[in-house]
């Protein structure tokens, strides 16, 4: 769905600005796809932490691969929708639909304080 979204407002962004009902499919694409990311991490930062105090360090290293993972798709999720405001939905939306649209993705507080840092400084 997100990939469809993305298509759309790539296509519709030089004729118009999205209509209501498309901005909120494109929201609602985002927020599943984050939706099953935040899950798989509130699952798997906890047993890290566990398996590190039980000296399992095979079970650790393969959960902190599995972490990294989750955050790079995380913060690649991030960067796709803040690229795709910045480049397609702000320049021709209208000033009073435009405001607040870049802080959406920051607001899931799923990012580390210095990858926050980055992402705000960056749009």
């Amino acid at each position: 769905m997100v990939n469809f979204m993305e298509k759309l407002v790539i296509k519709s962004s030089s004729v118009e600005e999205l209509r209501v009902e498309e901005r909120n499919l494109l929201s609602v694409a985002y927020k599943n796809v984050i939706g099953s990311l935040r899950a798989a991490s509130r699952i798997v930062f906890p047993n890290e932490r566990k398996d590190e105090g039980r000296k399992n360090e095979e079970h650790v290293s393969l959960v902190k691969e599995y972490r990294s993972k989750v955050e790079y798709e995380f913060s690649d999720v991030c960067a796709g929708i803040l690229k795709l405001l910045d480049a397609h939905m702000i320049p021709s939306a209208s000033v009073s639909e435009n405001l607040g649209m870049n802080g959406d993705p920051l607001q899931l507080g799923f990012l580390s304080p210095s990858k926050t840092t980055e992402v705000v400084t960056s749009s």
